[in-house]
């Protein structure tokens, strides 16, 4: 055999492929033949190859069953008759809409963009960190970071082969408009924004201007009387068939929701309820943006979908858990623990980084409200090279790639590498001082 193969030791036990003398069975005589070709760097990178797809596969795979376990939760919630989920996780989160119930997205999606924060650990296995549902950000950074590194470092793009991110937009509207209320015609699309005091309103810009769609504030929208949603131009009205919204679940209607809120559109979770408007991600789809909601994720996807999970959670303790509390009580030093609802890191409380009033004040905390608190091993996260001042050093760093689902899947060639700027920090988040970096996925490595 060949180099490749020299050290192949599979007559010990019945081997699938080759025999006890060491040759090819008859039935793998082609493909042994075609893989002792193989050069050991080219083996390894149809390998690589193959793990990029079976995370590409893994980020379908959890979208699938969310929208599923979402669709149940305002349905039958079939998944707490049969114990999959515990009922007090529903009626104890805070983004389940009771108002929600009974309503029916086109194709059955209602998370249709998704953010999942995949982490490598020490040992090269990589987890899913945590999935973003209600408005996940970032992608404006992921489609500039890589226009910025082209013009840096153009040479690289010719003698490499990098799969292009800058499809996002189109896929995005063609998602967007696969949820029309309208199939055949041409759809109407806007992006709602809370306005230009959001930290993401860039995005937002940047988004609906590459999409050709209309960038609109709450008061830009109108719902008449027969209960759809119509955008002010200055030729008239024109009725809206999507809406991409970057505003969160309480502001968006002042009519169901927060009466006090001056960012929404009055009715627009009427429109929606009724199927005349499709709004993405839907109302209500927060109920699995939840850190306790995540640790059930993997028996989601062997309930719906019947399969086993192709990525692993990282493992994860519920305070609400009594025994899991008395372990996470011993341990927070050695801990990461995070609050259930908030995003940007906010109320994150790394053990090893911590001090000890830090540590009894999260003690505090979780005695209060355990249902509010879940925790996990410190993992060792991945680094990459960082230029910092005039010397370069190892940072980590975490990747979001966003996923898609309307009448199809989709997922970003790549996404976006977030970096904890810090030295020896695991915060990557841009709000606790976490920059970003382009991501290349290389057809060939």
């Amino acid at each position: 055999m060949s180099t490749n193969w020299s050290a192949y030791n599979g007559h010990q036990h019945y081997d699938e492929l080759v025999t006890a003398e060491g040759t090819p069975r008859p039935v793998a005589l082609a493909l042994m033949n075609y893989l002792q070709e193989l050069s050991s760097r080219g083996l390894k990178s149809r390998q690589a190859a193959a793990d990029r797809a079976s995370i590409e596969a893994g980020l379908q795979q959890r979208l699938r069953a969310l929208n599923m376990f979402i669709d149940d939760v305002y349905h039958d919630q079939n998944c707490v008759r049969d114990g999959v989920v515990p009922a007090q996780l529903i009626q104890s989160s805070k983004d389940f809409l009771p108002q929600a119930v009974g309503a029916s997205p086109r194709h059955g999606v209602w998370a249709h963009v998704c953010g999942t924060d995949l982490v490598r650990d020490r040992d090269g296995t990589v987890y899913v960190l945590e999935d973003n549902l209600r408005v996940p950000s970032g992608v404006s950074y992921m489609l500039e970071n890589r226009s910025v590194t082209k013009r840096v470092f153009p040479e690289v793009f010719r003698t490499m082969r990098i799969r292009p991110v800058d499809a996002y937009p189109s896929q995005l509207f063609d998602m967007l408009a696969s949820l029309s209320p309208r199939p055949g015609d041409r759809p109407e699309i806007v992006v709602l924004t809370p306005g230009i005091f959001n930290s993401a309103y860039f995005e937002h810009a940047f988004l609906a201007q590459r999409m050709g769609a209309e960038l609109v504030a709450g008061s830009d929208l109108i719902i008449l009387d027969d209960d759809c949603v119509y955008t002010r131009t200055i030729e008239g009205l024109k009725r809206v068939d999507t809406v991409y919204r970057r505003i969160n679940d309480a502001f968006m209607d002042p009519e169901t929701f927060d009466r006090q809120s001056v960012l929404g559109t009055p009715g627009l979770f009427r429109a929606w309820f009724k199927g005349n408007v499709a709004i993405a991600n839907a109302p209500g789809s927060g109920v699995a943006d939840d850190k306790v909601v995540y640790s059930y994720v993997p028996a989601m996807i062997r309930y719906y979908l019947a399969e086993e999970p192709l990525l692993p959670n990282v493992p994860t303790w519920r305070c609400a858990d009594a025994e899991s509390m008395r372990y996470v009580e011993e341990h927070l030093a050695e801990l990461v623990v995070k609050p259930a609802n908030e995003s940007g890191g906010y109320g994150l409380m790394v053990g090893p980084h911590a001090s000890r009033a830090e540590i009894e004040q999260m003690r505090l905390q979780v005695r209060a409200n355990p249902r509010n608190y879940i925790a996990q091993p410190t993992l060792s996260l991945s680094t990459v090279p960082t230029v910092c001042d005039t010397a370069i050093e190892p940072r980590h760093v975490d990747l979001r790639p966003f996923v898609l689902q309307g009448s199809k899947m989709s997922v970003t060639a790549g996404g976006l590498t977030r970096v904890a700027l810090r030295k020896g920090s695991l915060v990557v988040n841009s709000s606790q001082g976490g920059g970003s970096k382009d991501t290349w996925i290389a057809e060939d490595v």
